[in-house]
Parts: structure tokens; C-alpha cells; sequence
């Protein structure tokens, strides 16, 4: 290693990281399997018992609950609670696809959630946005391959198609963006810049007064 670094010698962060701390946590489990045979291979080979993985994100039952206590207590009516602590208990809904109290109540409490957030929304910052348009939402940290791109170009196809056809029947849309970009990061910087240059382009649109995307907060693209 210290024969293709070249004349002059560096210290790598990384390799005292992990000589002077008791764990080296890779996330996710393909990337520890990187680190053990790639990345530090030789520092994975004198201190095996420190590489493991574990994951800082919360499970989906703990946010459904807390995040959705509405939604949570339907679930909780129609099936129990055992799938606050076994998520796979979920599946017991699957037979009830086509009972129809069960998917109207599902709605209702739907509705009820994108009627309280349009409201904290408009109180919150001005923005006003359809509860009963879909809600098309990427909140995370802007970053290349977690497409907000993708889902900015996504909407110029649709502004563009909106323009050529102002009666198209399309059902309309609400996109949140919400996410900071790292400090040198500069594409995802320029991302943040896109999006926002988006939404203040169409609402200045003169010829499409039924198009609009908000800057901001909330954007949309609704016919």
C-alpha cells in the first residue's frame, strides 16, 4: 500500500478509524463485505471481530405507528396488534384487497392524513396543495442516485405534454421535494437549483395558466 502512494507519504483517516476505534460499521452488508475484501482488507484481516454492519434507519412497523396513529388503529382494528411487533403479520390484509369496508375506511384515513398535512402546509408556509391529487414525494438527502433528477426531468415531460395539449386528461400530481445537499457537493447542488428554477419557469408560464409547479416547499404539475 505505502509503494503505490509515491514519494510523498499520507495519513489516511480512514485506517486510523479503524486502528483507533473498537467497531467499523459498513451500513449495509454488501458494503462491510467491500470493506473485508477490498476497501481495507489488510485492516479487516488483523481486526475481524471490529466489521459489522447495522443500519441507523427506523423500522417501517415503529414509523407506521408513530408516524400514522390514524392508519395504525385501522390496522390495529381490522387485524390486532400483533403487527406492531411482527411486521410480517401485515400480510394478513392482503385477503381484504376487495372488502370494501375495510378499503374505504383505508381511503377515508388516507384523505384525512394529505388533509392535515395541506393544512400544516398552507399555515406553515403559504403553499397550497391538492389533497386530492397524488402525492409524488422524495424527502431525502439529495444525492445522484437517489433520482431526484430523474423525477425533476419527469416533470418537464409532463409540463412539456400539458403545453402541446392543455385538455389532456391527466390526473394531477403534487411533487415535494425536500432535502439539503452536502457543502462540496456541486451536482446536487445544481439539482436543488434545477428544481427550483423548474417551478418558478412554469409558474411565469403565461400560456398554461392551468400548469403550475410551486417553488418552494410543495411543487405541482396538475392540469
Amino acid at each position: 500500500m505505502a509503494a503505490r502512494e509515491g514519494a510523498n507519504k499520507h495519513g489516511r483517516m480512514a485506517h486510523l478509524a479503524i486502528v483507533g476505534s473498537h467497531s467499523t460499521n459498513g451500513v449495509a452488508a454488501i458494503h462491510s463485505a467491500l470493506l473485508r475484501s477490498i476497501t481495507v482488507r489488510d485492516l479487516a484481516e488483523m481486526f475481524p471481530e471490529r466489521f459489522g454492519n447495522k443500519t441507523n434507519g427506523v423500522t417501517p412497523r415503529r414509523w407506521l405507528l408513530l408516524a400514522n396513529p390514524a392508519l395504525a388503529r385501522t390496522i390495529t382494528d381490522t387485524i390486532g396488534d400483533d403487527w406492531i411487533a411482527d411486521l410480517g403479520q401485515l400480510v394478513r390484509l392482503k385477503p381484504l384487497v376487495n372488502d370494501t369496508s375495510f378499503c374505504d375506511g383505508f381511503r377515508a384515513t388516507k384523505r384525512a392524513a394529505k388533509s392535515a398535512f395541506a393544512k400544516w402546509l398552507r399555515s406553515s408556509s403559504g403553499q397550497t396543495v391538492d389533497p386530492d391529487s397524488i402525492f409524488d414525494s422524495q424527502i431525502k438527502r439529495i444525492h445522484e442516485y437517489k433520482r431526484q433528477l430523474l423525477n425533476a426531468l419527469r416533470i418537464v415531460v409532463l409540463y412539456n405534454r400539458l403545453r402541446e395539449n392543455p385538455t389532456l386528461e391527466m390526473t394531477p400530481r403534487t411533487f415535494l421535494f425536500a432535502g439539503k445537499a452536502a457543502p462540496g457537493y456541486h451536482l446536487a447542488k445544481l439539482i436543488i437549483k434545477l428544481l427550483n428554477n423548474l417551478a418558478l419557469t412554469i409558474d411565469a408560464d403565461p400560456s398554461s395558466p392551468s400548469t403550475r409547479l410551486t417553488s418552494g416547499t410543495s411543487s405541482r404539475a396538475r392540469r
